[in-house]
């Protein structure tokens, strides 16, 4: 009982987002992209991005880069151009809240990392060159 309650006391003062975010894996991102209509020739492609930029975890938030904006989630999506973080200016491309790429749910996440990759292709992601070559299949995921 008494861990219970310091549990939620520190989940209550925000000590404790890390103990409650989602980390997952090369298999479980693939089949959850799969489900969301990701075509299955990029799955690896992603799952090689999610594991450089944030080790498969949907809580990140990266340092400030050289123009102080900031990347979040499980493919590190830059406030400057694609969501809004709260009080900064952000051409919000993909009309959301940086929060919200913060979500265990990685609906979001993906939509708006389709959407990078649609308007700027897969180098916008800094760790490209860790994935631009031959990667595992993703077959077995499935």
């Amino acid at each position: 009982m008494r861990t219970f309650l310091v549990i939620c006391l520190l989940a209550l003062a925000g000590l404790a987002p890390a103990a409650l975010a989602r980390i997952m894996d090369r298999c479980s991102l693939a089949r959850e992209m799969s489900n969301l209509g990701v075509p299955r020739d990029q799955l690896a492609r992603w799952a090689c991005i999610a594991d450089h930029e944030s080790s498969y975890r949907t809580d990140v938030v990266g340092p400030p880069n050289s123009d102080n904006s900031h990347d979040y989630g499980i493919f590190q999506i830059n406030d400057l151009y694609w969501c809004q973080a709260d009080g900064r200016f952000s051409y919000n491309e993909c009309g959301l809240s940086c929060n919200a790429l913060l979500d265990n749910d990685i609906t979001q996440s993906v939509r708006c990392a389709q959407k990078v990759l649609s308007m700027q292709g897969w180098p916008a992601w800094s760790v490209w060159h860790f994935c631009s070559g031959d990667l595992p299949p993703i077959d077995n995921c499935f």
